[in-house]
């Protein structure tokens, strides 16, 4: 590699660069900050991540290819990256008091997400099996330590173990793919890939290749059947980590799948049969089985299975207006998943943690803004017009008709259907039924400025939804 190309490489790389740099220093400067000063921590890993953003648009007019095309930086990966940005900002605000209460508000934690965020940026980036990789192990191996954050908690303990042992086999499930690629193409790099198809089928073990790297992705978004750590992981995790989990890493997951998908390699294999199948089971099984829940952590983490087989849904539609519908979807999902979520992490006060259904008894009648907010997060969840969840599920629905899958589309209506029933339920347990007993919810600035962000996200993307779309449009064709 030249001078030249390598200075265009660190170049392309740069918000990474920040991240990574970022984190070290603050572990360093975690070192000093004294007991009760941990707030400083929170403001200064923002900073971080304000300053990657900053790098990140400054590169976004060009596609920028780097590391001898393992790595780019182009449109689609800008539009996951400030996605990945604004999960990771709001976990950290809504960690600000969360982690106080908790006692985990050590620097270790902030840096862990920031290391996080950077794998889930390589991620994005991606453009070489390996490299993609490099970028998943990088995120998953921090957030299986941050699981376990909460040490004297026996369920977080447990939810870190099987977290560890089912991603280390998804891992391998993985990689045992990526071996069978480059042994039967000699490369690993996604466009070169394409070259070996050479007609409309491939070789079964191109085909089996193909299957297994789908299979290692599959678990990185939590969709059937290598879904079985979600609801344990969602549940024992600290609630600030289930949030940044339950959106973060699955949008990172996507990117992948949808760089890949976009490869003419996959492409030729009809995978999308078998994606198309696993949409309809993940998204059947997360309704159906969050219908019994009364863990809100367990009921949410099920909401989260059946929102990753729906937005699976627009990957099997497949072209440019199935992965921007994809796009618009993970950004949509972010906004009303991380506010039902903040609303959950402000009920962490005292011993009153907020994690069952039955607490939020009567909660219109004592809190009326918050219940507010919380009918706003679960409508959109739902897909209730005219809020924002709703136009995710319809362009998801308008990709799916315009390919010629009406039956997918008519499924995906009927599942919705059901999974609708889960969030009404807790909107009569709010709304009719009396309170059980007084609270106090942490509601600090952060927490305040986070819910009204997410609520402003919510209901503007549900306004103005044709502007964001065309915007995913443009990072998807744009790529």
């Amino acid at each position: 590699m030249t001078a030249a190309a390598l200075f265009q490489s660190i170049l392309a790389s740069l918000p990474e660069i920040v991240v990574v740099t970022g984190a070290c220093i603050l572990l360093i400067l975690g070192q000093l900050v004294r007991k009760g000063q941990q707030h400083f921590l929170v403001w200064a890993s923002v900073a971080v991540v304000l300053i990657a953003a900053l790098g990140t648009l400054m590169l976004a007019g060009e596609v920028r290819p780097a590391y001898s095309g393992m790595f780019v930086a182009d449109r689609f990966a800008v539009f996951f990256k400030v996605v990945f940005y604004l999960v990771t900002v709001l976990t950290f605000l809504l960690s600000r008091k969360y982690a106080e209460i908790e006692g985990i508000g050590s620097s270790e934690y902030f840096v862990l997400l920031l290391l996080a965020l950077s794998g889930m940026m390589i991620m994005a980036s991606a453009t070489d099996l390996l490299s993609i990789y490099v970028g998943l192990e990088l995120t998953v191996l921090c957030t299986y330590v941050l699981t376990g954050f909460l040490r004297q908690q026996q369920r977080s303990n447990e939810a870190a173990l099987k977290y560890v042992i089912l991603g280390g086999v998804s891992t391998g499930i993985f990689l045992y793919g990526v071996s069978l690629i480059y042994g039967l193409t000699g490369t690993t790099q996604l466009d070169r890939m394409a070259a070996a198809v050479t007609g409309d089928q491939l070789d079964p073990g191109l085909l089996l290749a193909v299957v297994f790297i789908v299979a290692g992705l599959v678990f990185k978004v939590g969709a059937v059947p290598f879904h079985m750590w979600v609801p344990d992981v969602y549940e024992g995790a600290p609630t600030t980590i289930t949030a940044f989990m339950s959106v973060g890493p699955k949008a990172a997951g996507f990117a992948v799948i949808l760089r890949v998908f976009l490869n003419p390699l996959v492409a030729a294999s009809n995978v999308w049969i078998i994606v198309a199948v696993i949409a309809a089971v993940t998204m059947a099984l997360g309704s159906f089985v969050a219908l019994v829940q009364d863990n809100f952590k367990r009921l949410l983490a099920y909401s989260s299975i059946a929102h990753a087989g729906f937005a699976m849904f627009g990957v099997a539609a497949g072209g440019a207006d199935g992965v921007a519908s994809v796009m618009l979807y993970l950004l949509i999902y972010a906004f009303m998943n991380l506010g039902i979520f903040g609303i959950v992490i402000m009920m962490r006060n005292g011993d009153f943690s907020g994690e069952v259904i039955e607490h939020y008894a009567g909660f219109a009648k004592s809190h009326r803004g918050l219940a507010l907010l919380m009918l706003l997060y679960l409508f959109s969840l739902a897909g209730i017009p005219p809020t924002a969840g709703f136009f995710a599920k319809f362009y998801v629905l308008v990709a799916l008709v315009e390919r010629g899958f009406v039956m997918l589309a008519v499924i995906a209506v009927l599942l919705s259907a059901v999974a609708a029933y889960f969030y009404i339920r807790i909107v009569m347990v709010i709304y009719m039924r009396e309170p059980e007993g007084a609270f106090d919810p942490a509601l600090t600035p952060a927490v305040r400025a986070t819910l009204a962000f997410t609520a402003a996200g919510t209901i503007g993307i549900g306004l103005f939804p044709a502007w964001f779309l065309r915007l995913a449009q443009h990072a998807a064709i744009g790529g």
